[in-house]
């Protein structure tokens, strides 16, 4: 694994660097989530988060060699509370990582590598207990699996969230708005989207609850001339089909051996598409590494029709966006409050492909 003492250094440095910080006076697993119960005087508090990543991929597609990679990635930013109402919070991002052919990057990977730029600049605004509107690049507040979403991707636009009390321990969450996609190499998609969730019995030892989404993807031209759209169909610079998915999502939570288990089905069609359209995902998660000295279980399965979801935005960390079938396997631990690492194995087989393609993260994480 010559890839990983190469640039090992590089997120040595890095994780040096945030863990000589000061602490943060709180610690959670969101950096953008709001206590309520937290003290509501002005506040200044900084967070940080660490990837190291370890890399491996074999038999892929266009006779392209086994892949060795290595990354590290730390965003450092601050967050300001000046009253009970408003949040502002701005963060950077450096990564540093082992050479990527461009074809390679164009194939799976949704940021750049050996980059400095801004993560976050955002205003959010909570009207009560219940509504909240943010303004500016922040993570997209819709709940998706990575299925149709890749949670490190950050949008430039203006979303609203409302929740509605059905009961003691339910509520209807109505969530919508648009942004700029933002994505690499120039990007000028346009995305409006909206959902609709009913969450029963939450924070109870069982629970559950259904989401159902639209997103509409639009201005797609310059993220398919840079070939960003990837295993979607197109005619030269042209996609075959427009994106406008409806996503529903179907959870259930319970309790076995003293650890959470959750579970997830996703079904997806995109109504832009006169065919190859659909794409279906189910998973299974035990125990939870963002716990101290917690042990994590998952499995998932996804199967993704070419044209079944918009390829530039679902997750990087599975070789093949779309137009493919296949099995996420992996176990995590968490170590403390800070540290915890995990191992996802890839078994994915590509349509007209007669081989799988393997792929191995080992993902190291931090947060401060």
């Amino acid at each position: 694994m010559r890839f990983l003492i190469v640039h090992w250094g590089c997120g040595l440095a890095l994780a040096l660097a945030a863990a000589c910080s000061p602490p943060a006076s709180a610690q959670a697993d969101d950096p953008l989530a709001f206590d309520p119960d937290a003290d509501s005087g002005p506040a200044l508090s900084w967070f940080s988060d660490l990837l190291l990543r370890g890399d491996y991929a074999r038999d892929l597609p266009l006779n392209l060699p086994d892949e060795q990679r290595a990354l590290a990635r730390l965003r450092a930013g601050l967050r300001w509370l000046p009253d009970d109402a408003w949040e502002f919070g701005a963060a950077i991002e450096a990564s540093r990582g082992s050479d990527s052919a461009q074809v390679v990057r164009l194939a799976h990977d949704n940021q750049r590598i050996n980059d400095l730029g801004v993560d976050l600049l955002y205003a959010r605004w909570r009207g009560g207990e219940h509504t909240e509107l943010i303004l500016g690049k922040h993570p997209l507040p819709l709940e998706l699996t990575p299925m149709v979403w890749d949670d490190e991707l950050r949008p430039v636009g203006v979303s609203i969230e409302h929740a509605i009390p059905t009961g003691d321990f339910d509520r209807i969450v109505l969530t919508g708005g648009a942004w700029l996609g933002d994505h690499l190499y120039g990007d000028t998609s346009r995305i409006v989207a909206a959902q609709a969730g009913w969450r029963l019995r939450e924070g109870a030892s069982t629970s559950g609850g259904i989401l159902l989404s639209l997103i509409d993807f639009d201005d797609l031209e310059r993220i398919t001339r840079t070939r960003l759209s990837r295993t979607n169909r197109r005619v030269g610079d042209t996609l075959i089909s427009d994106y406008r998915l409806v996503d529903l999502q179907l959870a259930f939570d319970t309790q076995l051996a003293g650890q959470p288990l959750r579970s997830r089905i996703n079904l997806v069609r995109n109504v832009g598409a006169d065919d190859q359209r659909d794409a279906a995902r189910g998973s299974v998660v035990w125990g939870d590494a963002r716990v101290a000295q917690t042990w994590e279980l998952g499995l998932a399965y996804q199967r993704v029709q070419r044209d079944a979801v918009m390829a530039a935005f679902n997750s990087e960390d599975w070789w093949f966006h779309s137009a493919m079938r296949g099995a996420m396997p992996w176990v995590g631990y968490g170590f403390d409050d800070t540290w915890r690492v995990q191992l996802a194995l890839f078994l994915e087989r590509a349509d007209g492909r007669s081989v799988d393609t393997e792929r191995a993260l080992l993902d190291v994480r931090a947060r401060w």
